[in-house]
């Protein structure tokens, strides 16, 4: 089953996983994407995309639960990182209401959060169009999903 762990392993020089977000990362910082990294894609990976999801936020809408703070697609299959703030890929819709990176920033006195930043291996370069929503996302590429692995941040407001 392709939404099952692949041995692909997701790494990134901001942080370690299970470990403190640079607020640099976050809505109280520059807000900026981290530099992510991956390695061991499975066998005939031709494409990425990449989601960061907060499960923890106390938010429910359009039957799905927490927050998306980042939906990015149309990754080339021949690349293995992100660098910070990249511009490398197709931008979808995140919960804040706009397009792009939206940096952890939960709720004031609402703990700890974990972030996490998934990255989709597929069976084919996709094109698809700016804006998608990641229920859009994952609706479009299920079907050509090779397998997928994450990296878990944490945040939490002072």
């Amino acid at each position: 089953m392709a939404f099952a762990l692949a041995s692909m392993k997701v790494t990134s020089s901001a942080f370690a996983d299970h470990q403190a977000i640079p607020a640099k990362h976050t809505g109280e910082g520059e807000d900026v994407s981290p530099a992510l990294a991956w390695q061991d894609a499975p066998e005939g990976t031709q494409g990425f995309a990449v989601i960061c999801h907060d499960p923890d936020a106390p938010l429910v809408k359009d039957g799905s639960y927490g927050f998306v703070h980042w939906v990015l697609y149309n990754l080339p299959g021949d690349i293995q990182e992100l660098t910070e703030k990249t511009a490398v890929g197709t931008i979808g819709a995140n919960d804040k209401g706009d397009t792009g990176y939206c940096g952890p920033m939960p709720p004031e006195g609402h703990g700890t959060h974990l972030y996490y930043f998934w990255v989709l291996a597929l069976d084919h370069q996709t094109s698809l169009p700016e804006g998608l929503t990641l229920t859009e996302l994952l609706k479009e590429v299920e079907p050509n999903l090779l397998g997928m692995n994450r990296l878990v941040g944490t945040y939490q407001r002072d």
